[in-house]
């Protein structure tokens, strides 16, 4: 069995044929997907993305303001986050942090929404989605500063960072999960990466509809395609892939307690 632990199954790129993309799922073996719902949150998204959970038994949920619209949060909007992550199938707050890269939002206002929601996220008891680009050493100085103390502690996804981002989230007691870009012909920097993680801190991902793995490049990428982030990896790691998916599918249930 396989775990996709970062999907965005609840947008419009699968209205046509969500229940579709989730049986095909079912079929390659992926039992669980975690669906995480961004976006403005005066938009209806997380409310959407909490509706696909409760629609789908293979389907969990984590809602947050992405850095992208960090522009839009306010009060309002952490306190319906709040209020929604009381539904058991919300696994986790986000995903939040930093993007340098687009800089969607004001650098500025991107730290101190990153930093609020780090704090809401403490105080529900709730485990953290990171997203970071270029930003990988504010990253861990708000992590240090915001989030110290934190019972629970979260993944950095679609890991595409450097060697020393990895040893400081293990350090930090993070989770790492990889998602299709591990398998892309020029990505032998991050695969080397991803060879340094104990097996025991991984997870796999899609991000889809975004990063779809070799050999389905060009395709929307889905659920069902994270069997080849595990090929990838299990190769890396010199395991069969039944392995990886067995042991990625025990760390996501034993972090998440589910």
């Amino acid at each position: 069995m396989f775990i996709d632990s970062h999907a965005h199954i609840d947008g419009p790129e699968f209205d046509a044929d969500r229940e579709e993309i989730v049986e095909r799922a079912r079929v390659a073996d992926v039992s669980l997907i975690l669906n995480v719902g961004t976006g403005d949150p005066n938009a209806g998204v997380f409310e959407r993305a909490v509706d696909v959970g409760k629609k789908y038994e293979s389907v969990y949920t984590a809602i947050g303001t992405h850095p992208h619209d960090a522009r839009f949060y306010d009060d309002k909007a952490e306190d319906k986050i709040k209020a929604l992550v009381q539904d058991h199938r919300v696994l986790a707050w986000g995903e939040i942090g930093l993007d340098f890269h687009y800089d969607n939002s004001p650098r500025d206002v991107q730290v101190e929404v990153f930093k609020r929601q780090l704090r809401a996220a403490r105080e529900c008891g709730l485990p953290v989605v990171i997203h970071t680009r270029e930003a990988e050493t504010e990253t861990i100085e708000i992590l240090k500063s915001d989030y110290e103390g934190a019972e629970r502690r979260g993944i950095f996804h679609c890991f595409s960072g450097s060697m020393e981002l990895a040893q400081q989230a293990l350090e930090l007691g993070f989770m790492i999960s990889f998602s299709g870009i591990v398998t892309f012909k020029k990505a032998e920097e991050l695969r080397e990466v991803a060879k340094q993680v104990p097996l025991n801190r991984l997870l796999i991902e899609t991000d889809c509809p975004y990063l779809t793995p070799i050999p389905y490049r060009g395709k929307r990428n889905e659920p069902a395609y994270v069997v080849e982030v595990a090929r990838c990896l299990a190769g890396i790691h010199g395991v069969e892939i039944e392995e990886i998916g067995r042991i990625t599918s025990e760390n996501f249930t034993s972090f998440f307690r589910i």
